[in-house]
């Protein structure tokens, strides 16, 4: 078990249950936990909250409850929308190459014909190259809104008036291929107040493990007139796209942590640039005349509470192991590659060096931050920094 008594930085990866979600979920473990399918009065009560909580979680993307389908998790959603793919013949789909593995698995694996599109320094997608990538076969463009590692903005409306243009045009030569958008907004809902018509999606991907909700749950909008395909099967829950008994406590948390999200958007982003600015300046003084760290991505297109940075001919896992024994906890990037060892394709696509993305620590802050935390972390790094410095050049 951890203690109090230590600096989580990696919210990027994880958040934990808050307090009142944690309380909204308890009467649905023992009191009211029968299965909302069943027959008799007590099930069906249990059927008219997972339905009231769907409405709530929906409404908080400017959607419906019949608009979403309740999976086990962002990747689940993804491949979901994925499946748009199965009924064209040709299909090509069109992603950014800096899409969460997730995204670029359920392409490779649901889509024959995957085009990668290139972004700049920041992360930012190359709009002109997606759009000369389009052709008559273009059924899907995935664009996190998000990055999970930079913590990027992407552009998405403007993506959507490219789409628009195209169907118009499509139209125009009565050719009735549909062209859809999705995005996997699993980092952005504590930060961007998401609606869905806004943005311009036909798909939109949200995780409640990232939102101070419970693991394990997470949900795909869905536009009207869609076509998907099941990718698991049984008793036809969620309208016939994914079976299973529904995860009624789970889902009044998803629900509950994404209403309180939205209620605090704007406060929350007013903190972490307070913080976020704290954290560079700090690491900035400690280290100079020393190293200057560099700080990945721009930060008038990036979400606040991200601070990515890089130490140029350092070795990012010695300082994650350093900073553990100080009781502080980052990562390297996407948790999943971070496991497997793999070099990030991110920061591959933004141009570093390998020096450069061996050197890379992901910040990513969140509730539990304070500035004394934050400054605390801050000066301890450019401690390790220094000696890791001294270690390597005497």
């Amino acid at each position: 078990m951890l203690d109090n008594d230590f600096i989580y930085l990696d919210y990027a990866a994880a958040t934990p249950v808050d307090s009142r979600v944690f309380e909204a979920m308890k009467p649905y473990f023992s009191e009211n936990f029968f299965n909302p399918s069943a027959p008799y009065l007590p099930a069906k009560h249990v059927r008219r909250i997972y339905e009231d909580y769907k409405n709530e979680l929906a409404h908080t993307i400017g959607a419906k409850g019949n608009d979403l389908v309740i999976t086990a998790g962002a990747t689940e959603s993804i491949n979901l929308a994925f499946t748009v793919l199965k009924n064209f013949e040709n299909a090509n789909c069109i992603i950014s190459k800096i899409e969460h593995a997730s995204v670029r698995e359920a392409a490779k694996n649901l889509c024959k014909d995957v085009r990668e599109i290139g972004v700049d320094k920041n992360g930012l997608i190359d709009l002109k190259a997606l759009k000369n990538s389009i052709d008559d076969n273009t059924i899907l463009i995935s664009v996190a809104l998000a990055n999970n590692e930079l913590g990027t903005i992407e552009p998405l409306s403007e993506i959507a008036e490219i789409i628009r243009a195209v169907r118009m045009d499509r139209l125009s030569r009565n050719d009735e291929t549909p062209l859809y958008l999705h995005s996997d907004a699993s980092q952005a809902m504590s930060l961007i107040d998401i609606f869905v018509s806004r943005l311009g999606v036909d798909m939109l991907t949200i995780n409640s493990a990232k939102v101070y909700g419970p693991k394990g749950i997470g949900a795909l909008y869905v536009g009207h007139g869609i076509k998907l395909s099941p990718i698991t099967f049984g008793g036809g829950q969620e309208s016939g796209l994914r079976s299973g008994t529904e995860n009624v406590a789970s889902l009044v948390g998803f629900a509950t942590a994404a209403k309180i999200a939205k209620e605090h958007v704007n406060g929350n982003r007013k903190k972490y640039e307070k913080l976020s600015k704290l954290f560079r300046e700090t690491l900035v003084k400690n280290l100079d005349g020393v190293i200057e760290p560099k700080f990945l991505g721009n930060q008038k297109k990036q979400l606040a509470n991200f601070a990515p940075v890089c130490f140029d001919g350092l070795d990012a896992e010695r300082l994650i192991f350093k900073l553990e024994d100080e009781k502080i906890y980052v990562s390297t990037g996407a948790a999943c590659a971070a496991s497997k060892g793999e070099k990030s394709h991110v920061l591959t696509a933004v141009g570093l060096t390998d020096s450069e993305i061996a050197g890379s620590l992901r910040i990513s802050m969140g509730k539990t931050n304070d500035e004394e935390q934050v400054k605390t972390a801050a000066e301890k790094m450019a401690e390790i920094v220094k000696k890791e410095l001294e270690r390597i050049h005497g």
